[in-house]
């Protein structure tokens, strides 16, 4: 506010990460929040077992989201390579929309037994 209001375009490094602290807690308590309130709304229309299975998925895919997306916009630029770069926008881009419609097929009994037969197929080869 101080920067608007002289017309200054400086931020001292102290201001900067109070800033950016403060941004990245309320984005964190307001989706903490959401996902409580969505999660406790599913609950009251549809049994608890229904829930536990149709949420957990969904939250493991925007957890997945959000810190690959975090860490690939704030990890510090020493650490940039052109393959973790690479790495990272697969995993932010392509892989959540990829697994939803995976997450939403998995209410079929028959498909879930599918998917569970090739996940056990693959360690037991290991």
């Amino acid at each position: 506010m101080h920067n608007s209001l002289w017309d200054t375009s400086n931020i001292s490094y102290s201001g900067c990460a109070t800033q950016l602290f403060f941004f990245m807690f309320f984005i964190s308590a307001e989706l903490f929040l959401l996902t409580v309130m969505c999660y406790d709304r599913y609950v009251s229309i549809c049994k608890r077992h229904k829930a536990f299975s149709t949420c957990l998925p969904h939250l493991a895919v925007l957890s997945l989201f959000f810190s690959t997306g975090t860490s690939l916009y704030l990890k510090p630029p020493s650490l940039s390579s052109p393959s973790l770069d690479l790495a990272l926008s697969v995993l932010f881009s392509v892989v959540p929309p990829t697994l939803n419609p995976l997450i939403y097929s998995l209410r079929n009994q028959e498909l879930k037994a599918a998917v569970w037969r090739t996940m056990t197929g693959w360690f037991q080869k290991c």
